[in-house]
């Protein structure tokens, strides 16, 4: 029997005093609560915040405690490699648990490692700062399923303006964020960076609030969230993700990454070999996370209006540009700005390849494991060489 007449039986049954069920069990029925986007964006400014502390701090904590010159990028990139080896693990783990619990336990980690390394810098233990890299670096690896939470479950029309608009909410926690480390460091005078690393665990804490508050959702029921079953009909939902068509997406933003942590690694000291100050170097740190988010609130408009590939491709040309730029320039003037294009580039090239990869279809959380793991790997690569 088939279940409308099932359900057509057990309605003609039903009795004073006896509850018939209101719908087949199989029919299509939109999730209850929303995607919770003002609480994503909330919870990935906080995760920019710390990720913007710590990226400031790393590069020179690493230099003031490394034993050999050879080991200052080290706690760098353990930052790296612990994001890459929870890229895949998170992406389970967001459709095993849901949102919730998934950046929830992403936090968790970033509050410990913040801790763990501030206390390194007041012991002076490099290895300990490493390893408390390596934990904030697993709790940026769940940060960068926010924007894949946001694609997920919103139309294709309104994708790129989500998408732009969580982005960019980042760039309000590059504004805070020298502002809030001066006050910091001057608490925690005279462990240099401890105060800085500390307030990267503290934002963590607050991406933990935000996090338990989000509506629950699995990334394999995008499909019947409210906001896709408002405005789209079932046949319009898109197919899954082909394999190959993850492959472009992937090398345009692994390059993009290797190019914005290769800059990252090398900005910073070379702007201290100019005799610029810490707090400077910070302010220009700070002022490179607002140039990859920022960008990002205008990016929506031009991927409507030139695709969302030419927009990877123009902004990875700027990107590697002004990443060699970076390289090869001896004044602090000229590695400061090139470092600020280079974050532009970084940010139009990870809208453009996210507005790719849904755009092709409906990933699985295999292919969006594989996808973040490479970009972060190319990351790691960039900061090595």
């Amino acid at each position: 029997m088939s279940a409308s007449a099932t359900f057509d039986a057990e309605a003609e049954a039903a009795r004073a005093g006896r509850l018939g069920c209101a719908c087949p069990e199989d029919s299509p029925r939109a999730l209850r609560r929303a995607l919770g986007i003002g609480r994503l964006s909330g919870g990935f400014a906080l995760v920019v915040l710390a990720q913007a502390l710590t990226l400031g701090a790393l590069p020179l904590a690493g230099a003031m405690l490394a034993p050999r010159p050879e080991l200052a990028a080290l706690p760098l990139a353990a930052l790296l490699l612990g994001a890459a080896l929870a890229s895949l693990p998170a992406s389970i783990l967001l459709d095993t648990f849901g949102r919730r619990a998934a950046f929830a336990l992403g936090a968790s980690l970033g509050v410990a490692g913040g801790l763990m390394a501030a206390y390194a810098l007041m012991l002076g233990a490099f290895p300990m700062l490493v390893l408390g890299a390596a934990w904030l670096g697993a709790a940026q690896g769940f940060g960068m399923f926010y924007r894949h939470a946001a694609a997920f479950g919103t139309a294709a029309g309104l994708r790129a303006g989500v998408v732009a608009r969580l982005l960019g909410a980042g760039a309000l926690a590059g504004l805070a964020g020298p502002l809030l480390a001066g006050a910091a460091e001057a608490a925690f005078t005279p462990y240099t960076f401890a105060g800085t690393l500390i307030l990267a665990a503290v934002a963590q804490l607050g991406a933990l609030g935000f996090a338990v508050s989000l509506p629950e959702a699995r990334f394999s029921h995008a499909e019947l969230t409210v906001e896709a079953m408002a405005t789209a009909e079932p046949a319009d939902r898109p197919a899954p993700l082909a394999w190959r068509a993850l492959a472009l997406p992937t090398l345009l933003g692994a390059l993009a990454w290797g190019a914005m942590t290769s800059a990252m690694a090398g900005a910073p000291l070379s702007l201290a070999g100019c005799g610029v100050g810490v707090p400077l170097i910070s302010g220009v740190v700070a002022w490179h996370v607002v140039a990859m988010y920022a960008p990002a609130l205008a990016g929506g408009v031009l991927a409507r209006w030139i695709g969302a590939a030419p927009l990877a491709l123009l902004a990875l040309a700027l990107c590697i540009g002004a990443a060699l730029m970076v390289t090869l320039a001896d004044d602090a003037v000229t590695i400061s700005l090139a470092f600020l294009a280079v974050g532009a580039g970084w940010a139009l090239a990870s809208l453009g390849t996210t507005l790719m990869l849904h755009g092709a279809g409906a990933p699985s959380r295999l292919q969006l494991g594989v996808h973040d793991g490479a970009l972060l790997l190319a990351a790691l690569a960039g900061t090595l060489l």
